[in-house]
């Protein structure tokens, strides 16, 4: 049972932080009294308490884009939530994503960042100054062959002893690989939806 500080603050609320569940973008950010944190609770659909309406409010009551509760969790202070959320359709009633106007899109770290900079220089196609645009430029069977050396060079160097020739090579590997998932149209986010798929 959480120990929510309710009385913290005269009004009787308290911060409510919206976070995707699988995305881990924040989304919004809202407040709640104590009975919208229980209808919360009840409904899985978040509840906030409106200062403009000065009522309780279930988020996509009227647009249908609701929120559903997946987890929630207090802060060190009892003051504040955490709710991590499923969103059906945009949050912002403007119409984006996010209240900061920003797409909702699984982030995979720097792998997302070479993942932009491969699809930038496709489209660039200044074959001169960038390898990945000059591979692309060869078709995809020149990626693909090259995905398949790579591949075989990580090999050679797990059956080695050679610790930083191992990664080296299994970096090439990956940035390859990443190329060939873009030459067939794919991103990450397509592998990672096949493996939730086996995931038992």
């Amino acid at each position: 049972m959480m120990n929510i500080d309710f009385n913290k603050n005269n009004d009787g609320l308290v911060p409510a932080i919206i976070q995707d569940a699988t995305t881990k973008n924040v989304l919004m950010l809202g407040y709640m009294n104590e009975e919208a944190f229980n209808k919360t609770n009840e409904t899985k659909l978040v509840t906030f308490f409106s200062r403009t309406k000065n009522r309780l409010w279930t988020k996509g009551e009227e647009s249908g884009n609701t929120l559903q509760l997946v987890d929630l969790k207090l802060d060190c202070d009892n003051d504040t939530l955490l709710i991590f959320v499923n969103p059906n359709g945009p949050t912002c009633h403007k119409g984006s994503d996010t209240c900061w106007n920003e797409e909702n899109n699984q982030n995979y770290g720097f792998f997302s960042t070479l993942e932009n900079v491969i699809s930038e220089r496709v489209s660039n196609k200044d074959t001169q100054k960038s390898y990945v645009a000059s591979l692309f430029d060869k078709g995809i069977n020149k990626v693909a062959q090259k995905v398949g050396e790579e591949a075989v060079e990580v090999v050679i160097e797990a059956m080695d002893t050679n610790d930083e020739l191992f990664l080296y090579e299994s970096a090439d590997l990956l940035f390859h690989y990443l190329m060939l998932l873009q030459a067939k149209g794919f991103t990450l986010k397509d592998i990672e939806l096949e493996l939730k798929k086996r995931q038992k």
